[in-house]
């Protein structure tokens, strides 16, 4: 029997109603704004600490990595607004390109944490790892990550998947969408639309604290929630530091050595 798919706790949700102030406008208008600083800063800083994997990105090649996402499935798959992305993904640089590439398309996301899911509902495009292929919903096209160091490719493919880190290099490095997103979009399968979805991360970053010459640790296993671990210091205009497997003797040396200013559970 299939459980239910992870849901932002309830302080999340109620900050979608506490936070009022405007003009953050939808999702892929909080990216741009973050990377227009200055492109060339680190914006995303990947650990994995069972692997050694150090993974930096710039506003500018995360942004690349989104356009191409977001062209594999405008132009790759045929999708567009209204259309439904299952990922079923750990937090990871990966599927921060996956998530801002959806939603710069238009899409509906609905994210579940693998971890404590075995399904969720059928959608148009689905993107699980390699170890939980039972956590895919039924879909029209299939991706499956590996996630492996350096975005290498898998060696063997699933049967029925396709090798997202594979596909997505093939596709243009920018996305100019058909349509504008509209703050009205639905953000998440729940209905949450684009800006109730900014104006929750834009609570949730004032309520931490967080500001544009911020630098964010965030530790994968306490912050699962991509209105978490991503959107918040984005909306903020924060840098992020992505730990997952965080070893804890490793931490305050980290803290130093990526000049960390906030840490975010």
């Amino acid at each position: 029997m299939p459980l239910t798919p992870y849901r932002h706790s309830p302080d999340l949700e109620y900050l979608v109603v506490i936070s009022a102030k405007g003009g953050l406008g939808n999702v892929p208008a909080v990216f741009r704004a973050a990377i227009a600083a200055d492109p060339t800063r680190p914006l995303l800083t990947f650990y994995d600490d069972a692997t050694g994997e150090r993974t930096e990105l710039s506003g500018t090649t995360l942004e690349n990595w989104v356009a191409k996402t977001a062209n594999l499935l405008v132009d790759g798959c045929g999708l567009g607004p209204g259309d439904l992305a299952a990922v079923v993904l750990p937090p990871h640089w990966q599927t921060a390109a996956v998530l801002l590439g959806a939603w710069s398309a238009g899409l509906t996301v609905t994210y579940a944490d693998p971890v404590l899911t075995e399904a969720t509902e059928p959608a148009e495009v689905s993107f699980v790892t390699a170890d939980r292929l039972a956590t895919a919903p039924e879909a029209g096209d299939r991706f499956v990550l590996g996630l492996a160091p350096m975005a290498l490719p898998m060696r063997e493919v699933p049967a029925g998947f396709v090798d997202y880190v594979a596909e997505v290099r093939g596709h243009g490095d920018h996305f100019r969408p058909y349509a504008p997103v509209r703050d009205t979009d639905p953000a998440t399968a729940d209905g949450t639309t684009q800006e109730e979805y900014c104006r929750a991360a834009r609570g949730l970053a004032e309520a931490r604290g967080i500001g544009p010459a911020d630098r964010v640790l965030v530790d994968a296993a306490e912050a699962a929630d991509p209105l978490t671990w991503l959107l918040a210091p984005l909306v903020a205009g924060a840098s992020i530091v992505l730990c997952a497997n965080l070893d804890p003797a490793a931490r305050q040396r980290r803290l130093e050595i990526e000049r960390v200013t906030r840490v975010l559970s």
